[in-house]
């Protein structure tokens, strides 16, 4: 098949995905059809640029997904399997250069408030699940949630992304007086929350009270491995919450790790492919880290150089959703910020936590909260950002995905 029959194949199967969006409903279109990713041309199948060698092969697919922003599962693997160092230069230029099309040289800062590591979920890899009994819990009220708040707007925060365990007390009146509290103070600022597994009546509530943005990490979508690392949980429930959240207008977000225990190349995709399909407006990846009071706690943890692929797939798949560079990237490497920045990311979320309790929130080993990963030393925020050549925007930064004209 020529270069061009295969383009036209891939235009017309545009067509046909969106003639399938339309009958099946968006509501249920988070896995496209097997079917119809087999039927799809792929790129690393076509006969005339295998000839040409594996490097004009990836460079034809790079070159693909850039444009196109989307590629046959099929192609997608082979890309992860196959690319070379110079591959990935391409690759991250590229995407890069997406981030940028869309949101220039800007960084989004978002003010982070951990206010509560009580948590009913029984996740094996994280430091606060509800079985760790020596995690020292706390709980901030909503006193100590404004002052946080209020500390963040004086220092310009826009955003305030409000994160905790599954905490029962928490209950939808706790979180709607919250949140109204702070919309009511603070005018123009966007809340974000991160509090995991809610019914479509909660999120709705929550929703109405003032809430813009949502953040759930679908984790993995390989539903042997989520009940594995679940075992009381499963994955049709976060899908449909997910789902939920989109429905409600949320700007919605999912994410996964990189670096779990027995993945493979085809789980990755899995999980590109379900970002792809949700059109998840943020997307948060970052590599999974060990904790020492889990159970999971001998386990190898993720990379750096396996993440910032991923990261850097997730832009050319979404080139205008919005992408942290997570504090996990900063905890395995002094230079993690820099590289999830130099291929894409857009946002970074400082703490904003009162200090006494940042090490209670202990997800894995050797979190950051202090230095350039607190709020409060926006001075040396700035400086670090600058020096990569990027410019701090501490404005709501709502995601480009909300604007259908560019």
């Amino acid at each position: 098949m020529s270069i061009e029959n295969g383009k036209n194949r891939i235009n017309s199967y545009v067509v046909a995905a969106s003639e399938w969006e339309r009958k099946k409903g968006s509501s249920n279109n988070v896995y496209m059809s097997q079917d119809f990713q087999e039927e799809r041309y792929s790129i690393s199948d076509d006969e005339e640029i295998i000839k040409k060698g594996k490097e004009h092969i990836q460079k034809i697919i790079i070159e693909t997904l850039y444009k196109e922003h989307d590629l046959s599962d099929k192609d997608l693997i082979w890309l992860i399997d196959n690319i070379d160092n110079k591959g990935k230069k391409l690759l991250f230029e590229k995407s890069k250069s997406l981030r940028d099309k869309y949101y220039g040289k800007k960084v989004y800062l978002r003010g982070l408030i951990e206010f509560t590591n009580y948590c009913k979920r029984e996740c094996r890899y994280c430091g606060i699940n509800a079985y760790n009994k020596k995690a020292v819990r706390y709980r901030l009220t909503k006193e100590e949630i404004l002052e946080c708040c209020e500390n963040g707007r004086k220092l310009g925060y826009s955003t305030f992304v409000l994160q905790g365990g599954e905490d029962s007390y928490f209950k939808d009146e706790v979180m709607v007086d919250i949140v109204k509290s702070i919309k009511k103070k603070y005018k123009g600022c966007a809340v974000t929350l991160s509090i995991g597994e809610r019914s479509y009546e909660s999120y709705k509530v929550l929703r109405e009270a003032g809430v813009d943005r949502f953040l759930l990490r679908h984790e993995t979508v390989n539903e042997e491995l989520y009940r594995w690392l679940h075992p009381k949980s499963k994955f049709e429930t976060r899908k449909n919450c997910l789902l939920n959240l989109k429905k409600l207008g949320y700007q919605t977000g999912a994410g996964f790790m990189v670096g779990l225990p027995w993945y493979t190349t085809k789980d990755y995709v899995g999980d590109l492919r379900f970002i792809k399909n949700l059109q998840a407006e943020m997307v948060g990846i970052g590599p999974y880290i060990t904790h020492e009071d889990t159970s999971m706690k001998d386990y190898k943890s993720g990379d750096l150089e396996t993440t910032i692929l991923m990261l850097s797939l997730v832009r050319m798949l979404l080139p205008k959703v919005l992408l942290p560079a997570t504090t996990a990237l900063g905890t395995i490497s002094k230079d993690g910020r820099k590289a999830g920045l130099d291929v894409g990311c857009n946002v970074i979320m400082p703490n904003l936590s009162p200090e006494n309790h940042r090490k209670d929130y202990s997800l894995y080993n050797n979190k950051k909260s202090s230095g350039s990963e607190s709020a409060q030393a926006l001075k040396l925020i700035v400086d670090e950002i600058e020096k990569y050549g990027y410019k701090c925007d501490m404005a709501r930064g709502d995601s480009k995905m909300l604007d259908s004209s560019i």
